[in-house]
């Protein structure tokens, strides 16, 4: 129902015998066509994706870390992607703004997510402790912060604006082309994560416990941290980043199957992601309005008093 209201709500609403016209090809007006096939419907199939890999990649952090409040973007991977985005919009030479497309800003994006992802594969090869890699994720997020905070300190009041608007987020500029391979990387993301599921569920005893019934370390931590970085990374590269739907989502799953099986929690997840991030769009929407507000902001606006009534429920969170 929410992906049906995502398609007839917006600045323009849709009936339901103009939707079914311009589904079927024969549209009474040709707007109607338009705005559902070019843009309501790649925005709803892209908040679907998003939500669905941003909860996957929430669960894998929380039971790889051990930690109720860790997220996709723990380990520095959209901290790489705005740095990457920043240094092609504030700190660009000889680049007019007019080039800054959406297309070279999720290139930039996905660069720069790629960057801190070699940098945590090398370093995990290194370390074996999860906390000691959340702590140089941390790092990384830091570092790249301060730089970003350089860059917009020296960049122009028009750059400026235009790396603040892909730092809120958004679903309204992917084309066909983008979804699809927004598509690939999700699911490719998502394959890997659910070839781990097992492994997931032994390490909620422990890893000395897990490696004792035959979980491989170094290619369960490979496999789990290049599942996180290609969802959040891709996701990221062509959406922006979005808070909080990482973090809540698995916690909800948990709380409305009442499990801590990951088989489960991998369908809750991806299930419970997607629905509460077209939720999110619709209410961004703004149905009935010219008005769009930033993904970002709503999902924070709902995010985060959904983890405050989880701890009000639950007294603490648990994983």
């Amino acid at each position: 129902m929410l992906w049906l209201a995502s398609l007839l709500f917006g600045s323009v609403t849709i009936t339901l015998g103009d939707f079914w016209q311009a589904f079927i090809g024969d549209p009474v007006q040709k707007s109607d066509a338009l705005i559902l096939w070019d843009y309501r419907l790649p925005k709803s199939i892209t908040a679907i994706l998003v939500g669905a890999g941003l909860g996957i990649s929430g669960l894998l952090m929380q039971t790889f870390f051990r930690n109720a409040l860790a997220g996709p973007y723990v380990l520095g991977i959209s901290s790489g992607a705005s740095l990457g985005v920043a240094l092609l919009v504030m700190g660009s030479i000889g680049l007019s703004i007019a080039v800054l497309n959406a297309w070279t800003m999720m290139i930039a994006a996905a660069l720069g997510s790629f960057l801190v992802l070699l940098l945590i594969l090398l370093v995990s090869k290194k370390m074996e402790d999860p906390t000691t890699l959340l702590i140089v994720g941390l790092m990384f997020g830091s570092f790249t912060g301060a730089v970003v905070g350089i860059l917009a300190y020296f960049s122009s009041a028009e750059a400026l604006q235009k790396f603040t608007l892909w730092s809120m987020g958004s679903l309204h500029q992917m084309s066909w082309e983008a979804v699809v391979i927004l598509s690939i990387t999700v699911f490719i993301g998502l394959v890997m994560a659910y070839s781990q599921m097992k492994s997931l569920n032994l390490m909620l005893l422990g890893k000395n416990y897990a490696i004792s019934m035959g979980v491989s370390w170094k290619i369960f931590q490979q496999v789990v941290l290049l599942s996180t970085a290609i969802l959040a990374g891709s996701i990221t590269a062509f959406v922006g980043p979005i808070a909080f739907i990482g973090l809540s989502v698995p916690h909800l799953a948990r709380l409305l199957f009442q499990t801590s099986q990951h088989l489960v929690l991998f369908w809750g997840c991806v299930l419970i992601g997607a629905i509460l991030l077209l939720l999110c769009d619709l209410i961004a929407q703004v149905p009935g309005s010219a008005l769009t507000l930033p993904i970002n902001a709503v999902t924070s606006i709902i995010g985060a008093p959904m983890v405050v009534w989880l701890l009000m429920r639950q007294k603490k969170l648990t994983i």
